[in-house]
């Protein structure tokens, strides 16, 4: 009984090991390739808050403004009348805004939404996918895409009114 035991506790021990020795391979030696300047943006399909699907390879041809963003980050919140006001004035210069909300409950973002009046695409990442493919981190994000969906550039942090008009006028077909 004993020796069966002890096996079974070896065996247990090898398959732990195993699996703690995998962990530190993947995590420390295989790279994951973060998202640069120059390089293709990321694909997804997302829906809005109003069940329309919003593909980005949709938007070929157009500039896009693609921020990511949540209702209690203050620096969102302070940003995303500028951006508002400045899609009024570029999305008939074939500039597109799309929102990304990171996961939250659609009623929080539809009342964000509503009290900012918000007139260009928002959507909700419910499952992270896509704040992964772009390796989003710390909020606002926002990635600049040209009309042959590369991307331009990236920011993080907070962009003023004039920042952003800068920005759009960057994208601008």
């Amino acid at each position: 009984m004993k020796e069966k035991r002890f096996w079974l506790r070896t065996v247990i021990l090898a398959i732990m090991l195993a699996a703690i020795g995998y962990t530190i391979y993947s995590n420390v030696f295989v790279e994951k390739k973060a998202i640069q300047v120059g390089d293709s943006a990321p694909d997804f399909v997302l829906t809005d808050l109003n069940g329309n699907k919003i593909q980005l390879s949709d938007y070929r041809g157009k500039g896009v403004f693609l921020n990511f963003w949540g209702t209690w980050c203050k620096p969102c919140e302070k940003e995303m009348p500028h951006i508002n006001s400045q899609y009024n004035v570029y999305k008939n210069e074939g500039v597109e805004v799309i929102a990304v909300n990171v996961g939250e409950a659609k009623v929080t973002v539809q009342t964000f939404v509503d009290r900012f009046q918000l007139t260009f695409p928002v959507v909700i990442d419910q499952q992270d996918q896509v704040m992964n493919a772009y390796d989003i981190n710390p909020l606002p994000t926002t990635f600049l895409i040209d009309k042959d969906g590369k991307i331009v550039d990236i920011i993080t942090g907070t962009m003023t009114e004039e920042d952003v008009k800068k920005y759009m006028e960057r994208i601008k077909p």
